[in-house]
């Protein structure tokens, strides 16, 4: 009963094909939360995959319904061995972005895993299903070994990211108490590199808004009113272009960040980016001056135009359009005033002449960030280096968003997150994938941290 003996029977799990096999039955449940006829298999992935599986390591599981209307269910589980034990809180998701599979090239299937040498895919393979499968194996794993967890475990498992979690942030407020541990521990979004084991410990958050310019008349023939009547579609693309300029570098001073933290700057500064083959080339003076890219990325704000539409490109006609819209988001880290963002961009715009764009805020999620000097930060990294001997990149939150403020925030957990997958795994595109070699490290890496987990001097706060 050793550390090492149980990551020698993860290694075999996975070496035999077993792991593969259950991952390939989760891919072939097709978990599109996007869909309303998709809501059987999203119920039948919680009670088939996730609480059998839980119910057999000695979690008692419960289905809970979500306290939005119509959307999918929850799961929430617990094995308490002792209250002198440290308590980790798991999270994972099990729902998927829609399959596409018109789009998939070489007669692959998003319902079907296909590997191809080191590459294995399918649709939520790395989005999220390879990712709980791992930390699943590994709870099971310590389990088998040890007869027990050797710490308490309990998790919340969600059936709706993919379409914004509804109603998570309201189930972790009303089970705030059950819900309660010592720290979250859960896989979602990119390592930094396929062959660096990444720790990230928050988010950035996002911001979706609309900006809209309509007239009162509608279109009018372009050689007869052109020159007279304003262009919706040339004032909102000046208007975007205040907004953020050509080289992306944001114009609104209220939704740029504080200055980058000296502690933040030393962990991300010169992390490459782009560097896995297949990543795209960077693009040579875009963003923020004065940063390096990593730092755009980890430590900064980004305002991205996501989508636009006035006319009809397709088939144009000779008539100045009646509207104008676009659609944008900002990504933005602590320290941000996003709560403000309406007033601030619709200030903005009357400063410029644009007061008569629409602004409307669609959805947003705040960001995170825990204390880099919180002791499971230290007590994940040692962990995680014992088992493979390769450093770990720590970064203080990912460049993307994830739901954590409802970990962070609403339950006031330190948050750490150990991702699974790499940036060229095309979640969310089609031929989206993993890495076998990636995947095979990671169950050594999370048998390690749980079995850890269960050692005296774990730290332990509740």
């Amino acid at each position: 009963m050793t550390r090492q003996s149980a990551i020698a029977q993860v290694l075999a799990h996975f070496d035999s094909g077993a792991f593969l096999e259950t991952l390939s039955r989760r891919v072939a449940l097709a978990t599109e939360s996007q869909r309303a006829d998709a809501a059987p298999l999203l119920r039948r992935y919680l009670s088939e995959e996730i609480d059998s599986q839980l119910t057999s390591l000695g979690f008692t599981c419960e289905i809970v319904a979500n306290p939005v209307k119509g959307m999918p269910p929850f799961l929430i589980g617990e094995r308490i061995e002792s209250t002198d034990l440290p308590t980790v809180l798991l999270y994972g998701h099990g729902d998927v972005i829609g399959g596409d599979a018109s789009n998939w090239s070489n007669a692959r299937s998003p319902w079907q895993v296909k590997v191809e040498g080191e590459h294995w895919y399918g649709r939520g393979i790395a989005d999220n299903k390879a990712q709980h499968s791992i930390n699943l194996a590994a709870l099971a794993t310590v389990f088998a070994e040890r007869g027990e967890l050797g710490f308490n475990a309990k998790i919340i498992f969600e059936m709706g990211e993919e379409v914004g979690s509804p109603g998570l942030d309201a189930v972790c407020s009303m089970l705030r108490e059950r819900l309660r541990a010592d720290l979250l521990i859960a896989s979602d979004g990119p390592r930094q590199r396929a062959s660096s084991p990444t720790v990230f410990l928050g988010s950035r958050g996002a911001l979706h808004f609309r900006l809209t310019l309509a007239n009162a008349f509608g279109a009018r023939h372009s050689g007869n009113w052109g020159g007279v009547l304003a262009n919706p579609a040339t004032v909102l693309a000046n208007a975007l272009a205040s907004l953020v300029d050509g080289h992306g570098r944001i114009r609104i001073n209220g939704l740029l960040p504080p200055a980058i933290a000296p502690q933040v700057r030393e962990r991300v500064a010169h992390l490459p980016i782009g560097a896995d083959e297949g990543d795209p080339p960077l693009s040579p003076n875009w963003g923020e001056p004065g940063l390096t890219p990593a730092e755009r990325v980890f430590a900064w704000n980004t305002l991205e135009v996501l989508a636009m539409q006035s006319g009809n490109v397709a088939n144009p006609v000779s008539a100045i359009p009646r509207a104008a819209e676009a659609v944008c988001q900002l990504r933005f880290v602590v320290g941000t005033d996003w709560h403000r963002a309406k007033e601030l961009i619709e200030a903005h715009l009357a400063r410029e002449g644009f007061d008569g764009i629409k602004v409307t805020i669609e959805a947003s999620g705040a960001a995170t960030r825990l204390d880099p000097d919180n002791p499971w930060v230290a007590f994940t990294e040692r962990s995680m280096e014992a088992s493979t001997g390769k450093p770990v990149t720590l970064l203080p939150n990912l460049g993307g968003t994830i739901p954590n403020e409802c970990f962070a925030d609403t339950l006031s957990l330190p948050t750490i997150w150990i991702p699974h997958s790499y940036p060229g795994c095309r979640q969310h595109a089609p031929d989206e994938h993993v890495l076998a070699p990636v995947i095979r490290e990671a169950l050594q890496l999370m048998t390690g941290v749980f079995w850890d987990l269960g050692e005296p001097g774990a730290p332990h706060n509740s």
